[in-house]
């Protein structure tokens, strides 16, 4: 089920959720020798833009870009495309958006990697927020389930030929079942503690890849530490045991 290709230490991306590119860059240059993949976001990338990717990048770090894309086929098509351009490794967008507005990204960000000769990034939707629970959802008129919302839209981005999908290590084991390896599985909400800050679906890292997780997306329980590279070891050890 996992993609078998991957150590344990490339399993994790490491959520660069800071205001300042300085700040953000000192951590890959200090956790670069254990970890590959680096998230960013929109607190990053207001602060740094695509000029602050790229100097990531020149520092050896996979980029993971979080925007979650959300908006009509052509606009978040054209934002596709532009991510594409950048280079990053995988980049997100929102499931809810629509089969269409999958379609046309998946079309758009093959179209662009082949006519720059680049690797095409990977496409991931995402599902439910793991912020959300049933009852926070139904606030905003959804009165499904998370794990029959999840898969509801899982559904439609792989009709819309999308490569991945990100989802709680809740839904890991159901959209295993469901789709095999049809999918990269790329994880938030992992907490090697107790802590949850504000995510309501939350596992550890050892339950999420032995549900089936290919990455686990791990911010403040490593940021946050008093010695991150321990942590960053435990988590290691935790997922190859």
């Amino acid at each position: 089920m996992l993609r078998p290709n991957l150590t344990p230490n490339e399993r994790i991306i490491l959520a660069l959720d800071f205001p300042r590119r300085e700040i953000a860059e000192q951590w890959v240059q200090n956790l670069a020798g254990k970890i590959k993949t680096f998230k960013v976001g929109p607190i990053l990338f207001l602060d740094s833009g695509p000029d602050g990717i790229i100097n990531l990048q020149d520092l050896g770090a996979d980029i993971f870009l979080d925007m979650k894309f959300h908006d009509i086929p052509s606009t978040v098509e054209k934002s596709a495309r532009q991510a594409t351009t950048l280079g990053v490794k995988m980049f997100t967008i929102h499931a809810s958006g629509g089969i269409r507005m999958m379609e046309s990204v998946s079309k758009g960000v093959k179209e662009e990697s082949e006519g720059l000769g680049i690797p095409k990034p990977q496409i991931l939707a995402v599902t439910v927020l793991t912020s959300h629970d049933k009852e926070s959802l139904a606030e905003i008129g959804v009165n499904s389930t998370t794990q029959d919302s999840v898969l509801r839209l899982a559904s439609l981005a792989e009709k819309a030929n999308i490569d991945g999908l990100v989802c709680s290590g809740f839904e890991v084991e159901m959209l295993r079942r469901e789709f095999g390896s049809r999918f990269t599985l790329v994880v938030p909400g992992i907490r090697p503690g107790t802590a949850e800050h504000d995510q309501k679906r939350v596992v550890t890292p050892k339950e999420a890849v032995s549900l089936g997780a290919d990455y686990l997306v791990i911010g403040r329980a490593i940021t946050e530490a008093d010695n991150p590279e321990s942590v960053i070891d435990g988590i290691v050890e935790s997922i190859s045991s």
